[in-house]
């Protein structure tokens, strides 16, 4: 089974303390043994013998018995306790950096509720397995083994007839199994449905009650959570089956135990004594056979589990390092692309793009929603890969370019803003950590954010909510520019980083970028003309192609689509009739 081989990936590096757990508890199992038979004889020898001499040393016995019993339970739970602990901390921690090395494709079509099930539901599972299974389905093997063999010790025959029912209950264990295995993994995948439910809604709580839509999401919670529901009673369903007649053959043995038994103390083949240790067996072996549906469950929710996580591990990026990625080479900033096209899934969403950018120049991007812009600053940066032509960075195709090489020279302020939940100076500082305070206060005023961070109590050791909660659009674009220029990159992508300013502090921004983009080569998407006139170069797109180019003024000149932008004063390549005029 792949899981368990998975999971023991882990667990060898515990060697030394699973097999002194297993030890444990192959000892736990056979002084539980012990039992039975310290009390069968105290029966014979001292009730029915009367050699009440016996009682003391059978006594001791008996108490050093039970001290070896409980101390050995303890044992081997705290080991395998620190063994599953260890072992979810290193699963953990592998599936994080799993996660981290994903490229966007991933993300793309993978639910965030999908993930954290995987991080928390299903490693509890794996803990639960390691810490309690295992050594439950070790505890119940040997406490059979031990059982069984003092039964042929003592009576072979009475030992048949007692066992003859069990082989009943393994073949109701595999039909159990068999059965149970498809309940759980339905089960993981609605769990993975209600946690992506419950994470939208939470995330996006504001445009909920913005648009007076809390039934609506109580509806689709409920509706999610009814799914669970009838996956867990759909798994109950296998119980019902199974469980009784599980419950009915056990019993059955207690039966056969005491009529066969009671047959043979009549008879003088058995004494009391021996009879009163197959009672106490009959329990010992009765209680593996009775866990065993309980073990089959947990191990089928385990493989469940694990197979989730396994396939999460076994994900491959698309993008990452060649074989003789170049890492020793100073970037630039001269960024070429020939015949480049690209699209997501089926959907083409540039075509043929051909743009020469050279160190220092501001170029900027125009065009429609949907038109390809932001999706070539995400093909710089290489977050996803062409899938005709190719990118050159000073003349170097980036698919050369050690990933990280590549976007530590690039730094680019998103249209969808993320901030994280930490101090405003730790947000502006997370491309470089070490920037001292007086180079956070000085990007934060070239982003026009310094005084109003000023005007919170504790200005720059603020903690900003969950992705910027607290903040206005306008705040959060200003710190989020701030973070981007501390990086001193060089190459800038500024995917309309200023939609949420007003005129004046834009106009502000503006300047203070003009001073910080020498020598930079400084690439932005934006709708506004007050933000791209002052490039050396503008490139419209319409439909994934490049339509015109040019400075503003020579765009303004050919009387096309930039200029219709220009004379409505709008920035709206949304509107229609522009979009008629541009085909």
């Amino acid at each position: 089974m792949k899981e368990l081989l998975w999971l023991w990936g882990y667990i060898k590096k515990h060697k030394v303390k699973f097999v002194l757990g297993i030890i444990l508890v192959i000892g736990f199992a056979a002084v539980s043994t012990m039992i039975p038979y310290i009390t069968g004889t105290i029966v014979d020898e001292v009730i029915v013998a009367g050699k009440k001499e016996r009682l003391y040393g059978l006594l001791i016995s008996l108490m050093l018995v039970t001290l070896a019993r409980t101390s050995g339970a303890y044992g081997f739970s705290m080991l395998f306790e620190s063994i599953s602990q260890s072992t979810v901390y290193r699963a953990r921690k592998d599936i994080y950096s799993r996660l981290n090395k994903l490229d966007f494709t991933f993300y793309d079509r993978t639910r965030t509720g999908d993930i954290m099930a995987r991080m928390t539901g299903d490693m509890e599972a794996v803990r639960h397995f390691t810490s309690h299974v295992i050594p439950n389905l070790i505890k119940c093997t040997f406490h059979l083994v031990f059982s069984l063999s003092m039964m042929f010790m003592i009576n072979i025959w009475f030992a048949l007839c007692v066992i003859a029912v069990a082989p009943l209950i393994f073949i109701i264990s595999a039909l159990l199994a068999k059965e149970v295995k498809p309940k759980f993994a339905a089960i993981r995948k609605q769990f993975s449905k209600l946690n992506s439910v419950v994470q939208e809604n939470i995330a996006g709580n504001r445009v909920v009650k913005a648009f007076a839509k809390e039934n609506y999401e109580i509806s689709k919670f409920n509706k999610q959570n009814k799914g669970f529901a009838k996956r867990n009673i759909e798994n109950a369903k296998v119980w019902e089956k199974y469980l009784p007649l599980l419950d009915f053959i056990c019993g059955l043995m207690v039966i056969v135990t005491v009529l066969i038994g009671g047959i043979l103390v009549i008879q003088g083949i058995l004494t009391i004594g021996q009879m009163a240790i197959f009672n106490a067996l009959i329990v010992r072996v009765n209680m593996p056979l009775r866990q065993s549906g309980w073990l089959v469950n947990d191990l089928q929710n385990f493989s469940a589990c694990a197979d989730k996580i396994i396939g999460l591990l076994n994900e491959e990026t698309k993008i990452s390092n060649s074989d003789n990625a170049i890492e020793d080479v100073g970037i630039q900033g001269n960024i070429k692309f020939e015949k480049v096209s690209f699209g997501y899934g089926d959907e083409p969403v540039l075509k043929d793009i051909n743009i020469d950018i050279k160190r220092g120049e501001k170029v900027a991007f125009i065009g429609a929603t949907g038109s390809g812009k932001s999706t070539i600053m995400n093909l710089i940066c290489r977050f996803y890969e062409p899938e005709e032509g190719r990118i050159l960075l000073d003349n170097i195709d980036i698919n050369d370019l050690a990933l990280k090489k590549l976007r530590d020279n690039i730094s680019v302020a998103m249209q969808d803003i993320f901030l994280f939940s930490d101090t405003i100076e730790g947000n502006i500082s997370y491309g470089f950590p070490d920037a001292t305070k007086k180079q956070v206060i000085r990007v934060a005023q070239m982003a026009s954010a310094h005084d109003f961070i000023e005007e919170f109590p504790e200005s720059y050791d603020t903690i900003i909510g969950e992705r910027g909660v607290g903040l206005s659009g306008g705040q959060r674009q200003r710190i989020a520019l701030a973070r981007t220029m501390l990086k001193n990159p060089s190459v800038l992508i500024l995917d309309d980083t200023t939609s949420s300013l007003d005129v004046e502090t834009e106009h502000e921004i503006q300047k203070m970028l003009e001073k910080f983009c020498q020598l930079r080569t400084t690439l932005i998407i934006a709708h506004r003309i007050s933000s791209v006139k002052n490039a050396d170069k503008i490139f419209v797109l319409d439909n994934g192609r490049i339509v015109e180019q040019g400075t503003h003024e020579e765009l303004v000149n050919m009387h096309g689509a930039y200029y219709e932008v220009y004379r409505n004063q709008l920035g709206d390549f949304d509107n229609a009739s522009i979009k008629e005029e541009c085909i």
